[in-house]
């Protein structure tokens, strides 16, 4: 199991500076959706130059113009974008395209997905490289949406990323459900001590 830094943040100095403290112990740093749209790609480019030996996700949520979407993030640096799986197959196929040729992934956002088991079968197919699975985050921070878990890895055979507002009050659910990657966000780039919270969920996915 991995561990991917989400930062959410409209700062993107103060993004770098949690960054340089917690950036050892994940596996991705994920550029969120606030933080591009408030520097756009600029953002990336800034971590990409700080972390240069990180994988850097930007979640871009793309729901159109995927081939030309695809480009400016991989100009910037980015490793990963995030496609919505509600959008057009066409979408989804020209942004996967346009970045495997670009040596970047994929993953596909199941979060608008009107029926999840199907767009978790044909994901593959369509050229992505995982699956992204949560809720809307100004929801109720319940993992009601975990009961769907088995419509989604009982189709798929691609990596599955998880993020759900994890905190160490709910994490050891998170990880019951064996996930290939976890997602944290605030509770690490929030934190007092972001380099503890950080090492913290490290040492917890290590182990798994």
């Amino acid at each position: 199991m991995k561990l991917q830094i989400s930062f959410d943040l409209l700062d993107l100095d103060k993004a770098l500076d949690i960054g340089s403290h917690v950036a050892q112990y994940a596996h991705v740093l994920e550029i969120g959706t606030i933080l591009i749209y408030h520097h756009g790609i600029n953002a990336v480019k800034r971590f990409k130059e700080a972390f240069p030996e990180k994988v850097i996700l930007a979640d871009t949520k793309i729901v159109d113009r995927g081939k030309e979407v695809a480009e400016l993030f991989a100009q910037a640096g980015a490793d990963w974008i995030t496609v919505m799986a509600g959008t057009s197959p066409n979408v989804i196929h020209a942004a996967t395209t346009t970045a495997h040729g670009l040596n970047m992934k994929v993953m596909l956002d199941l979060i608008d997905s009107n029926s999840i088991g199907q767009s978790a079968m044909e994901a593959k197919n369509l050229g992505a490289n995982a699956l992204l699975f949560h809720q809307p985050y100004s929801e109720q921070e319940s993992l009601m949406f975990l009961d769907k878990w088995d419509m989604i890895k009982g189709n798929t055979s691609l990596p599955i990323f998880v993020s759900a507002k994890i905190n160490r009050t709910n994490v050891d659910k998170i990880i019951s459900i064996k996930p290939d990657t976890i997602i944290v966000g605030l509770s690490i780039t929030g934190a007092e001590n972001s380099s503890a919270e950080a090492q913290y969920f490290s040492d917890l996915v290590s182990k798994l």
